[in-house]
């Protein structure tokens, strides 16, 4: 009748007969006397001597633990050493675990739309490979989260400095299309110059673009990351999300990192989220975007102020990065002002007149140069450098149809083409000599012969042989006869 086994309604039965008391007066008793009646107090766990050992001395392990060194590796074998016959280490820190969790009572937070715009790295960083040295980049993940809606902006920078971060926080700002009331991130060195509970120190900097925002810095208490939990699931979801659909590919550039980094967050922020019928965008746009304040006219612009002086090789080294970038030639040995942001470098003379603008390369070691800063031997030895067969022909058909025939013959006249490449400027820089009518008459002449340099086609302008009129008979190529001619019967 009641599913229950026999022998345990036999001990209910013996339970009853205890108490003294018949079975109608066990009838007026309330459920909790009741339950205290049939169900006994002790149970197998109780009596066992090592839990209760344990549980009597939870406070103390749970203290240790909190202390810096200290394991629970390090607390099971003091433990062993009092409690011989103590549990092993795995059920140690698993009773550990269980009280841990009785002493830590998790709140849950309630958020207001438009309020909390929680911001932190990523403790895994991503990477590309520079194309010219092949060398492997790490890259700062920086993850920034709304916390009523959990929409969210990921970013890779080039490192952690303010240069960096203050633009990306632009970006981030930019791509929410508002701004939040307040912008909470931990006791990042960037943001914060002295940690306090109640009252931190910003930096300057980090004050300077709060204001130029309208919005408030707030840091969380050192060590609490439980104060920003809506960023920390969210740099714990990218890693699932974006990092691990990512593991498998390669990247040559920051830029080409960021952009499969803002695809993939794309989808991340149209993902319907866990139990919840919206996706964070939905949450966003429809709750929460309406109460962000606008966004200023201009983003911050943080820039960045060194001197340098011009190197005889009329570039100039850009410290931070160790990078060179060139300046005009007729500098070399002059003092000049480096100002820089993220993305341009510009440098200036005497009274802030500015000589050179480029943007910035952050490759080590490296060279931005300008030809119209080289001078025009340098020039000449780079274009002459980086000639190619298309480039030659290309430059020769604008001249004229006889001229493009005459470099096709001399790019093919040796078994390989680049030791003709000096030939073939030679016979394009004489149309600054003799104009390109006097050049196409030239090599219409030389392409009668069955052979063809810059010797001859240098010889007939020299010798203004372009300027005498072809006759019909010369426009064929044959070989007149004469004595020297041997017939078929001479090889017979």
């Amino acid at each position: 009748m009641t599913g229950v086994s026999r022998n345990t309604i036999d001990a209910y039965e013996l339970r009853f007969q205890q108490t003294g008391k018949s079975h109608k007066d066990l009838l007026q008793l309330t459920d909790t006397e009741l339950a205290a009646v049939v169900y006994s107090k002790e149970t197998a766990k109780d009596r066992d001597p090592r839990r209760k050992n344990l549980s009597e001395n939870q406070d103390y392990y749970l203290k240790e633990l909190n202390r810096k060194g200290v394991t629970r590796e390090l607390l099971w074998q003091e433990y062993r050493q009092e409690q011989p016959d103590g549990y092993m280490y795995s059920q140690f820190c698993e009773l550990l675990s269980q009280f841990r969790y009785k002493k830590s009572p998790v709140y849950h937070n309630t958020y207001v739309p438009g309020e909390i715009f929680e911001i932190d790295f990523a403790g895994a960083k991503m990477s590309y490979i520079e194309r010219t040295t092949g060398e492997i980049i790490e890259s700062p993940v920086l993850v920034c989260t709304l916390a009523y809606s959990s929409f969210s902006y990921i970013e890779p920078l080039a490192s952690c400095r303010m240069e960096h971060l203050v633009p990306s926080l632009n970006r981030a700002l930019e791509y929410l299309g508002g701004v939040p009331k307040v912008v909470l991130s931990d006791n990042m060195k960037q943001f914060v110059t002295l940690s306090n509970r109640y009252e931190p120190s910003f930096t300057l900097l980090a004050e300077q673009w709060s204001v130029h925002y309208n919005t408030c810095l707030k840091a969380t208490r050192p060590v609490k990351p439980k104060d920003k939990p809506s960023v920390e699931k969210s740099v714990h979801l990218s890693y699932q999300r974006i990092n691990a659909r990512m593991r498998n590919e390669t990247f040559y550039s920051l830029s080409e990192l960021k952009h499969r980094v803002w695809d993939l967050l794309e989808e991340f922020n149209d993902r319907p989220m866990f139990k919840q019928l919206a996706s964070r965008r939905d949450r966003f746009i429809n709750e929460e975007k309406p109460t962000l304040r606008e966004l200023p006219g201009e983003p911050f612009t943080l820039k960045y102020r060194t001197k340098a002086k011009v190197k005889p090789n009329y570039h100039v080294i850009l410290g931070e990065d160790w990078h060179q970038y060139s300046v005009p030639h007729q500098y070399i040995g002059q003092n000049v002002v480096i100002v820089y942001d993220e993305q341009e470098v510009e440098i200036f003379i005497g009274k802030m007149q500015r000589i050179a603008v480029h943007r910035r390369d952050l490759r080590r070691n490296g060279y931005t140069t300008l030809a119209e800063h080289m001078p025009e031997s340098h020039r000449r030895y780079k274009e002459q450098k980086g000639w190619t067969e298309d480039d030659f022909t290309f430059r020769a058909s604008r001249i004229g149809e006889q001229t493009e025939i005459a470099i096709n013959r001399l790019l093919g006249s040796k078994s390989f083409i680049e030791q003709t490449y000096d030939g073939c400027i030679g016979v394009l820089r004489l149309a600054e000599k003799y104009g390109n009518d006097r050049l196409e008459a030239a090599c219409k002449r030389a392409n009668i012969g069955s052979r063809i340099n810059y010797k001859t086609i240098q010889n007939i302008l020299k010798n203004n042989l372009d300027k005498v009129l072809l006759k019909e008979n010369e426009l064929t190529l044959f070989i007149p006869d004469h004595e020297n001619i041997r017939g078929a019967e001479t090889y017979r």
